[in-house]
């Protein structure tokens, strides 16, 4: 999502050259006027495309903000109800402080303003101008496409939801308060300098390194986080016997889990379509074309897959091969056909599914399938772009084949995967150092929505369930 002029503006010029070849047939006069409509109609229709653009991008930037509504029912769904209030808090502090620290310093360090081909690591173009905003010059054509806020929101709603990722696979047993403090770090400052790694012209880019709206820059190193964060807290009680078996913990709402995951495609359409950064016809049905394709091969896959391996259909699985091909798409939803997208999708659908096994296996416990989904679909997605991306987009080698840009993406999506691995160990494991991280069992058994909160999202419903376990009933 490296910010780019759209294809409207070299068109404008051409009703102005017409008009000066006709000024050769007729008076000055005649001419000067023609020339002059002609400059009127092409700058009304530079205006048009501008504003065209600009409210695409903050129609698409609205959509990706729906998208944390759709993570917060999701991961409700998929966990316990004693748990739910705090899920959603979570959820909502987690878009405030996205939106607050990438206004801060966020942006202007995704978007430092490094020189042309220079390859940056870190560079900071200051904080964000609160008082008197961007220069009236800059909100124009002159600064992209689109306006300076429009960009902003754009990205900022892309930024938050580095953290919603993490945010499932700790639910259950993190303490509100020093996630939030992992949150505001993670957002505010690892999210920001890697993605300028990419975006902001930086040292991936000049590498040739394609990732068109964060299969790797938000999903995979949501991923990373979301690994480190399960690991270093450990997994529910009860989720693991000592022999070694998985005890299933069911999800309490799976309608509102359903919800969830319809609220994400829907942003989703936003989420690539708008990563095109115009309002560009054929780029942006593409993208959003692909979205849709790739979501139902997910989908697809992960139902024959269940099937197989259980003999019934899970729609919980069904549900994260939806998003798996969402994932999977992301990085190359611009730069691939139809039949590539569904390709994509359905080992992606495939490849969650023995994912969330796998991690259960090794009893690394995600209530939700984060690091599955997000973590190693990214990495998938952003792979699939060396395979499966247009080589228009992409370039070929002197034999026609994009082996190269295969080594070039994945350079690209391990450096975003293991960097957040790095930056999530460092911060979570400083806060377990300190006792702050996870909740006492205690309050993992009563429920984390009375232990951090003193409130109930079902009050009915959980008192006689909280009665029904300390009477030795459950």
């Amino acid at each position: 999502m490296r910010r780019t002029r759209g294809t409207w503006l070299p068109l404008l010029g051409v009703g102005a050259v017409a008009a000066l070849f006709a000024g050769q047939a007729m008076g000055q006069d005649e001419a000067e006027a023609v020339v002059a409509t002609a400059d009127s109609a092409t700058q009304a229709a530079a205006d048009a495309a501008f504003m065209t653009n600009n409210l695409w991008i903050l129609i698409a930037a609205v959509l990706v903000f729906s998208m944390h509504l759709g993570f917060g029912c999701l991961e409700a769904g998929l966990t316990r109800a004693k748990n739910t209030v705090n899920i959603l808090t979570k959820n909502t502090m987690i878009v405030l402080i996205g939106v607050l620290t990438y206004g801060i310093c966020g942006f202007n360090l995704m978007y430092p303003g490094f020189a042309d081909d220079s390859g940056g690591f870190f560079g900071f173009a200051g904080m964000f101008p609160w008082g008197a905003g961007p220069a009236a010059a800059d909100q124009t054509a002159a600064y992209a496409d689109y306006t300076y806020y429009a960009d902003f929101l754009f990205q900022a709603m892309f930024a938050a939801t580095a953290a919603t990722i993490v945010s499932g696979a700790v639910a259950g047993r993190v303490k509100l308060g020093p996630f939030l403090i992992f949150s505001t770090l993670f957002v505010g400052l690892a999210y920001p300098i890697a993605g300028s790694w990419k975006w902001g012209g930086g040292w991936l880019d000049a590498m040739g390194f394609y990732d068109f709206a964060g299969s790797s820059i938000v999903h995979a190193f949501g991923g990373g986080g979301a690994l480190m964060g399960a690991l270093l807290l450990g997994p529910r009680l009860g989720k693991y016997a000592e022999d070694g078996s998985v005890h299933p913990i069911p999800g309490h709402n799976i309608p509102l889990a359903f919800i969830g995951v319809f609220v994400l495609w829907l942003g989703w359409f936003g989420f690539n379509g708008g990563s095109v950064l115009s309002a560009d016809p054929d780029l942006v049905s593409k993208a959003m074309t692909t979205t849709a394709i790739a979501a139902s091969s997910g989908g697809v896959a992960a139902y024959f897959v269940t099937r197989l391996m259980a003999g019934k259909p899970d729609l919980s699985m069904i549900l994260n091969g939806i998003l798996a091909g969402l994932v999977g798409i992301t990085a190359g939803a611009d730069t691939m056909h139809i039949g590539s997208a569904s390709i994509v999708g359905l080992i992606a659908g495939v490849i969650v599914v023995f994912s969330v096994y796998f991690f259960d296996k090794v009893k690394i416990d995600d209530p939700v399938g984060a690091i599955s989904v997000h973590g190693v679909c990214g990495l998938w997605g952003t792979i699939a772009v060396g395979i499966f991306g247009v080589a228009d987009y992409l370039g070929t080698t002197d034999d026609g084949t994009q082996v190269g840009n295969i080594v070039v993406q994945v350079i690209g999506t391990l450096t975003y995967f293991l960097f957040a691995c790095i930056v999530a160990g460092i911060l979570f494991g400083i806060l377990k150092a300190m006792g702050q991280l996870r909740v006492s069992a205690e309050e993992e058994i009563e429920g984390l929505d009375l232990g951090e909160h003193d409130a109930n999202a079902y009050p009915d419903f959980q008192q006689t369930y909280i009665k029904s376990y300390h009477a030795g009933e459950l």
